[in-house]
């Protein structure tokens, strides 16, 4: 029997509204360096506490036991897309989030501008966070040098920050490669190599090697982002619509790019023009008048993990947590509160540890926790389960399963 086909089934329609809100990489965890606290613990977080108190927690596995995600398979697994089966290059999602239209046969990367030495070792992969003018400028620097290698046009678009994307749109292209990002710094730029070798594999990776031979000479004046990492390197594959999996018409509100990117593959509609945390609440609120399911992507929690920055977590989670009580004063039916994985502050990464998740709602019933933290998580009703499962609790809180069985 085919799980999918039984929910499937069983979805109905009404007019609830769902409400996914996720501070990503908010999971953290308690050590002697963080005096066993969480930033969550620490946080001054009067919303998370009001909607604490007529919720559902528990913690989320955001792939399999012990894998540590990236936040493509993080979102995709929120979305209720099993990230073993529906592999996506981040290149495609960032690609698509900063408004490329992806063809047929393209390969698109995600890059970050990275700081190297006179050995060509790097020393920061994220070129200090820049700014996102300086992004765009050196992004033109590269569009007006390198147009076309051999029969393959080159592509290339500014993000945020420090990141940019390349998409590679010619004949006989595919993915994926591996990364040209080493993953720490004091190493060499890698070589970007066919994780299965064919011919359009090779031929991708010899018109990335072409490309960085001709994009790093270009960049070797500017301080600090004098040379650039790939990432997620791949092409496009075919993913079903969330509409037609859920029967939800679905929205997205993102800041960042790749967030967008990563809704648009699965059909969500994203509404553009919010530029801070407030922005992004007050658009769900007005969004709701049209759709049935809107996620809300809040980066901050994420950024301040990576840096190992306690203090600015905690900062972050409270920023958050303010602009949150706009959503909550509209009552979608549904709110739910969680990670795409965690980022604790002393790995200064990703991590596999499960992500806390609070579910609130009129048929939610409330574990008798005051808070949202990881702690109050670990003791919550819905246990630890599997993040591709979340999707299926938010419809079912939200009335929209029929029974199963006579």
């Amino acid at each position: 029997m085919n799980l999918d086909n039984v929910y499937k089934n069983l979805t109905i329609a009404n007019n609830s509204k769902i409400a996914l809100v996720v501070f990503d990489g908010v999971g953290d965890i308690a050590t002697e360096t963080t005096n066993f606290q969480t930033p969550l613990e620490v946080a001054k977080t009067p919303n998370l506490d009001k909607l604490a108190k007529k919720s559902a927690m528990g913690r989320m596995i955001p792939v399999a036991h012990a894998i540590t995600p990236g936040s493509g398979p993080g979102h995709l697994g929120l979305f209720g897309y099993d990230p073993l089966e529906f592999e996506v290059g981040r290149g495609v999602i960032e690609a698509l989030g900063v408004g490329i239209d992806l063809k047929a046969g393209d390969v698109a990367a995600r890059a970050n501008f990275c700081s190297l030495d006179a050995n060509g070792l790097v020393t920061d992969r994220r070129a200090g966070r820049i700014d996102t003018s300086v992004c765009e400028k050196q992004v033109d620097l590269l569009k007006k040098k390198i147009k076309k290698i051999g029969d393959v046009d080159v592509i290339i678009q500014a993000g945020k920050g420090h990141r940019f994307v390349v998409v590679l749109r010619g004949p006989g292209l595919e993915g994926p490669l591996t990364n040209s990002d080493p993953g720490r710094e004091g190493q060499p730029i890698a070589v970007a190599k066919p994780v299965e070798s064919n011919p359009k594999t090779e031929k991708t990776a010899k018109v990335l090697a072409e490309f960085y031979k001709l994009a790093l000479p270009l960049l070797k004046n500017c301080k600090p982002a004098n040379g650039f990492l790939l990432r997620g390197i791949a092409h496009q594959p075919h993913i079903p619509t969330f509409a037609d999996r859920y029967g939800l018409k679905a929205a997205c509100i993102a800041i960042y790019p790749m967030y967008k990117g990563l809704a648009q593959l699965v059909g969500m509609t994203k509404l553009e023009g919010a530029h801070s945390l407030q922005e992004e609440m007050e658009m769900a609120v007005e969004a709701m008048k049209m759709y049935d399911f809107l996620f809300i992507h809040v980066k901050p929690t994420d950024a301040a993990g990576e840096d190992g920055n306690f203090a600015a977590k905690v900062a972050a989670i409270e920023e958050a947590d303010a602009a949150l009580a706009t959503l909550i004063a509209a009552n979608p039916y549904v709110i739910v509160v969680t990670g795409d994985h965690s980022t604790p502050v002393p790995v200064k990464g990703h991590s596999w540890h499960p992500q806390p998740v609070m579910i609130t709602g009129e048929i939610a019933g409330w574990d008798g926790m005051e808070r949202f933290t990881e702690r109050a998580a670990n003791h919550g009703s819905l246990g630890v389960f599997e993040a591709k499962y979340l999707i299926r609790y938010m419809q079912a809180n939200a009335k929209r399963f029929d029974k199963f069985g006579a």
